[in-house]
């Protein structure tokens, strides 16, 4: 028998953990809605936090700034326009203060919260939408285009949207013959997946009104399916296999005759809602009455999908909400930020990667999308395609100060070594005269203790040169350590090498 060692995947987010944050900080009293439906219920972005909640006499949902904590007044002022439940609200890419929401009274209607938040109920959208005959669920923004919103209802059409205008540009009626489930834009916005109550996964042209491509059962359950593109043109899809088992499969729109590779995870019955981060590359899995969050890193290298870890807590979630990248503190490494979703509470959760560098990371945190739209929405019903716009996290980082920004602060000028030179040499010429004057001996007064100023400022200004001769020092240590660990490891890969073609009989 061969004992192999055992080689450990490297990757910067191998560990990252998560963590809720403390009662104090959470919302409190926020009644959250219980419809029947498969929906997040919650939207984030750096400004505020949107919560469908329960309320009588119609569809309303709560806008509070995102640095609100503690508890929500019953009189707090709401988003409270509809005729019916809402089932689905999503904040705009290119402006933190537009949101969208989707109802069952058949309309989507577009709102514009003030900054810092409502201070009287809204009940006036600027713009409804009317184009569906049932009630509508899911709305999803173009990642892009300027204005641009797609919509979806049960009577199994998509409609895309040119909010500037109230325009309805495109109404797709016959790609779909039952209920759709959710619906994802790629990185450029040309295409849209789809997953559909007939179990298939659909890659439609929204602009040409054509399904490109089409994959039949794509999970065998019949309960709710999600689909989400990927940055690179991959779709991640969650489902239920024949027995009843949650699955994670990833698709290669190359070809869908066969998934890349399918993870089967438990057997509960709640719908798995994916988070897609495309700038780590990472998929967050939360499932609808579930305790915990699973979350995978997707590479290029097999088995594809990484399990990295799971969050678990006590109490199970109604819903989440994912904060885009723009708002994470990357001063404590947070790459990501969950707001979990109880009966009466929303609660923060933090993913964060460990770290004790004071400085910016730049590997964790790539140029991300901003507000700032690619294309307006004219350019992309004619045609045109983009990827986001990106910005660099590194603009909103503030240092926190150092121990080295303390030791140079404290340190004396160098003036007072210049500026005790002559007094000291005044001080001994007067103590030299036979008849000293009452200014010559103040003058020597004052001398005897700037005469020692100068070795106390020398020392400190040596302080640092040896600071920097010990780190030059720990560092060319360092430099060797690894010279040896490699050399080390190119060891152990020719020895396994070579035992391995001892088993098998080449020696």
């Amino acid at each position: 028998m061969s004992f192999r060692r055992g080689v450990v995947r490297q990757s910067k987010f191998r560990h990252v953990f998560a963590q809720a944050w403390k009662s104090e900080h959470c919302i409190d009293d926020v009644r959250v809605s219980r419809v029947t439906w498969d929906g997040p219920l919650c939207a984030v972005n750096p400004k505020f936090i949107a919560v469908i909640i329960e309320a009588g006499g119609g569809g309303t949902f709560l806008v509070v700034p995102i640095n609100k904590s503690g508890r929500v007044d019953q009189s707090c002022p709401t988003v409270c326009g509809h005729a019916a439940p809402v089932l689905d609200i999503q904040w705009c890419p290119h402006d933190d203060n537009i949101i969208a929401s989707a109802s069952e009274d058949c309309t989507v209607k577009v709102w514009q919260i003030p900054d810092g938040g409502l201070t009287v109920p809204m009940t006036d959208a600027i713009l409804t939408l009317e184009g569906h005959s049932k009630r509508v669920g899911i709305l999803a923004w173009h990642p892009s285009a300027y204005n641009i919103l797609l919509t979806a209802g049960c009577d199994n059409i998509i409609c895309v949207w040119n909010v500037g205008t109230g325009e309805l540009v495109y109404q797709l009626t016959e790609s779909h013959p039952d209920l759709i489930y959710s619906v994802s834009w790629n990185k450029d916005g040309s295409a849209v997946c789809t997953v559909c109550k007939d179990k298939a996964l659909r890659i439609i042209d929204p602009r040409r009104g054509t399904v490109l491509k089409v994959r039949e059962k794509v999970h065998e359950g019949t309960r709710p399916m999600r689909a989400v593109f990927l940055a690179d043109g991959k779709i991640l899809t969650t489902g239920f296999s024949r027995m009843s088992e949650r699955q994670l499969a990833l698709w290669d729109t190359k070809d869908l005759s066969e998934p890349v590779v399918v993870q089967e995870m438990d057997t509960s019955n709640g719908v798995l809602l994916p988070f897609y981060d495309p700038d780590t590359n990472m998929v967050y899995l939360c499932g609808k009455g579930d305790c915990t969050i699973r979350y995978f890193e997707v590479t290029d290298e097999p088995p594809y999908v990484h399990f990295l870890s799971l969050y678990s807590s006590k109490e199970p979630q109604r819903g989440a909400g994912f904060l885009c990248k723009r708002g994470v503190e990357v001063n404590k490494c947070e790459i990501a930020r969950f707001y979990k979703l109880h009966e009466r509470k929303v609660e923060p959760i933090s993913m964060t990667v460990p770290r004790k560098s004071d400085l910016f990371q730049v590997d964790l945190y790539p140029d991300t999308a901003g507000l700032e739209p690619a294309l307006l929405a004219d350019e992309w019903i004619a045609g045109q395609d983009a990827p986001p716009l990106l910005v660099s996290l590194s603009g909103g980082y503030t240092a926190p100060p150092s121990k080295q920004r303390d030791t140079l602060r404290g340190k004396p000028k160098r003036d007072s070594q210049d500026s005790g030179s002559p007094l000291t040499s005044a001080g001994n010429t007067a103590a030299h005269t036979s008849t000293p004057t009452s200014a010559a001996r103040e003058m020597d007064e004052e001398a005897a203790p700037l005469q020692v100023t100068p070795k106390e400022t020398d020392g400190n200004a040596d302080r640092p040169r040896r600071e920097d001769e010990m780190l030059t020092e720990l560092l060319a240590e360092m430099k060797a350590l690894r010279a040896v660990v490699l050399a080390q490891n190119q060891r152990i890969e020719l020895l396994e090498r070579q035992l391995a073609r001892i088993e098998d009989g080449d020696v």
